[in-house]
């Protein structure tokens, strides 16, 4: 098995939509907002290379969207899924599975692009199974009020419409080891419901796609949740759990969203769960 960072594009959030109760005077220390309070995000995907199968988790926003749309998210930076598949060797026809920890637009829209003629959507990986799982599918094509916005026709019809979805059973407990791809799954539903988080085994350590659980390293502390969390004291309760678990272990934590920080180990102190070591992809496994 090999692994690779896949950088699908950096944008801005409004900050206090992603820290929540959280002042702007203690999240501006690790995340410093500009003069229109946004702050910097990654869409930092991971490939998977293992045997025959060539893993996506995560893609990003896409390009498809209005120039209004993406306005709204002042993306800057050069990265793209394409050139960054590019650096490795790999083409985005090589994916076999791409792999959805949610279906909030800005990981999953790069799964869907405009057709040839812009006159309607295909898969924008075509050789690829599209995974998800049954009840977060059932949440986001019939959206509550809150996540609407975030939930968008456009990525999810087509991909039900290609006859390349396919969904990975819950079981009775929150994590699940699967046949289908190799890793196991923590499936957590603060966030949004049955958002699935990759436990990956690699080179002697487990390394955590943290998704929206933990978005970035500002967001360590427990009570840190995103405004955008449906359910944000089970958000508590699930990152509590986890973090202990994470420190016990000596996790490895993939921050998707942190646009300087990409992996991260934590331990236990007297103010709870925090960063231990920082590290770059390329000081780990290079």
């Amino acid at each position: 098995m090999k692994i690779y960072p896949i950088e699908a594009g950096n944008f801005k959030l409004d900050g206090g939509a992603m820290f929540g109760v959280v002042p702007k005077s203690i999240w501006s220390r690790t995340n410093p907002a500009d003069s229109n309070n946004l702050i910097d995000i990654a869409a930092r995907c991971l490939l998977i290379e293992d045997g025959d199968k060539l893993i996506l988790i995560d893609n990003g926003m896409g390009d498809k969207q209005s120039e209004k749309f993406y306005g709204y998210y002042y993306r800057w930076g050069d990265h793209s899924i394409d050139t960054s598949l590019a650096q490795y060797g790999f083409h985005r026809d090589d994916i076999t599975d791409v792999f959805m920890t949610h279906l909030h637009f800005d990981h999953v829209g790069g799964a869907i692009q405009w057709n040839k003629d812009h006159t309607g959507y295909e898969p924008a990986f075509k050789n690829a199974k599209f995974w998800t799982n049954e009840n977060h599918w059932q949440w986001a094509i019939e959206p509550n009020n809150r996540e609407k916005a975030s939930f968008l026709k456009e990525n999810l019809i087509p991909m039900q419409e290609s006859g390349h979805l396919h969904f990975i059973e819950r079981g009775e407990n929150a994590f699940k080891e699967t046949s289908e791809l190799g890793f196991g799954i923590l499936f957590a539903d603060g966030h949004t419901e049955k958002q699935m988080l990759p436990h990956i085994q690699y080179q002697d350590k487990t390394i955590v796609f943290m998704a929206d659980l933990v978005p970035t390293l500002g967001h360590l502390p427990v009570p840190y949740v995103t405004g955008y969390d449906t359910r944000p004291l089970l958000s508590i309760d699930e990152k509590e759990r986890f973090l202990k678990q994470a420190a016990d272990n000596n996790y490895y934590l993939w921050l998707e969203h942190d646009a300087h920080n990409e992996l991260v180990t934590v331990q236990h102190t007297e103010k709870g769960v925090r960063a231990k070591d920082i590290f770059t992809f390329n000081e780990l496994f290079n």
